[in-house]
């Protein structure tokens, strides 16, 4: 079985699904990697160390296409609306793909990828249960996003994080504002006291009270009815109007409180919530630095412009995209090890085995038998009928 592994074509993205150390963990579920060349260049890794360990590589994507059993990428059709569609006629019947496809934000590609007749995989959708841990490529991906913001903020902060002690006099920690206790949140709060500032976090779910406190900042508590703020998926879920406004009316003294503001506020397929408002922004000292990790979706501050930096009553205002690609090296590593795990999960005996009486399998099932196989995306497109994973008992 034969594992390909094509370069990465959308803008700036330099990671790719597959490194050379995970080579040898393939191998031992009877699979074989073939790669397409070049394609690990920009995370650092060359296709000497890919060959050293074993892999194949494949000299255009083409071949790489015709040759594979399955196709191992980061951003696939719908993660990649620039040029991942020019993909679509090299996917063969029957091929199987795994990456990310962005089913619930662009859900319209998981129809056209289903017309290949692939079946599609959407890393997205692996469920946040104990057993799909070490499958979980957005909570890899998170914990890179909410270390490089801290650093994007001490980089654009006009004084040092740290509480220091010398002779020309007493420099104060910078105070630091967390937004949403997620993967993403708890690495920045651990970063930002790694760093040395004073940290403070506030999560619609008062449950991860105990998370932020044992990484050393205050959990912020608001005076809100926070019922029903955690889908059965383990991700937060949006509230109505009337809870952001009034959540962003308590949180405002916060706000203005802080040196640096980090917002990681995002619900899957969703607009992210506006969580600081223009008002708030000019009420915040001079200097101070907002990086809003929801920019891809819009922002959580009502200021954020995606992918660039601007400076608003003298207030910056970061809006990064893919920050995952800015640390290429070990994000790819991360979300190596992760595809390794979910192809484990999947293989059995040399040959990949479709169980959709596993929930992992199951749930994660974006497209099969030329169909849009799961179910929340099949909603989302109007897809009447049950799905084919509701009907077809365990396939191959």
């Amino acid at each position: 079985m034969i594992i390909g592994v094509p370069s990465e074509t959308y803008p700036g993205e330099r990671r790719v699904a597959q490194v050379p150390a995970v080579v040898p963990i393939l191998a031992r579920d009877g699979l074989d990697l073939l790669i397409e060349r070049g394609a690990g260049a920009r995370a650092g890794f060359t296709d000497a160390d890919y060959e050293r360990q074993g892999a194949g590589i494949s000299p255009d994507r083409s071949h790489l296409f015709s040759k594979a059993d399955a196709i191992a990428q980061v951003r696939g059709i719908g993660a990649n609306p620039v040029s991942g569609q020019a993909d679509l006629d090299m996917v063969r019947p029957g091929q199987v793909l795994i990456g990310l496809f962005d089913p619930l934000g662009a859900p319209e590609a998981a129809r056209q990828l289903a017309k290949t007749g692939a079946t599609a995989f959407a890393l997205e959708l692996v469920p946040r249960i104990s057993r799909a841990q070490p499958m979980d490529a957005l909570t890899a991906m998170a914990t890179i996003s909410g270390y490089k913001a801290v650093l994007l903020a001490a980089d654009a902060l006009p004084k040092m994080f740290p509480m220091m002690m010398t002779a020309a006099g007493t420099i104060s920690p910078a105070r630091t504002l967390v937004v949403g206790a997620g993967v993403a949140g708890l690495q920045a709060i651990a970063t930002s006291r790694r760093l040395g500032a004073v940290v403070q976090a506030y999560d619609v779910r008062p449950a991860v009270k105990e998370q932020v406190e044992s990484l050393g900042a205050r959990f912020v508590e608001l005076e809100l009815a926070t019922e029903g703020s955690e889908a059965s998926t383990g991700y937060a879920q949006a509230m109505d109007d009337d809870f952001y406004r009034r959540q962003r009316e308590l949180m405002a003294h916060v706000v203005a409180d802080s040196d640096v503001v980090i917002t990681t506020a995002a619900v899957p397929g969703s607009k992210a919530p506006v969580l600081i408002t223009e008002a708030m922004v000019r009420e915040m000292r001079p200097g101070s630095v907002i990086v809003d990790l929801a920019a891809e979706t819009g922002g959580n501050c009502e200021l954020t412009r995606p992918g660039e930096t601007v400076v608003e009553s003298g207030v910056t205002i970061i809006g990064p995209v893919n920050l995952p690609s800015t640390v290429p090296y070990d994000s790819s590593s991360m979300y190596a090890r992760t595809v390794a795990a979910f192809l484990h999960n999947l293989v059995a005996d040399g040959e990949f085995r479709i169980d959709l009486e596993d929930e992992i399998t199951r749930e994660s099932l974006l497209t099969y038998q030329g169909e849009v196989a799961n179910q929340r995306v099949r909603d989302l497109l109007g897809i009447t009928g049950a799905a084919p994973a509701a009907t077809d008992g365990n396939g191959a």
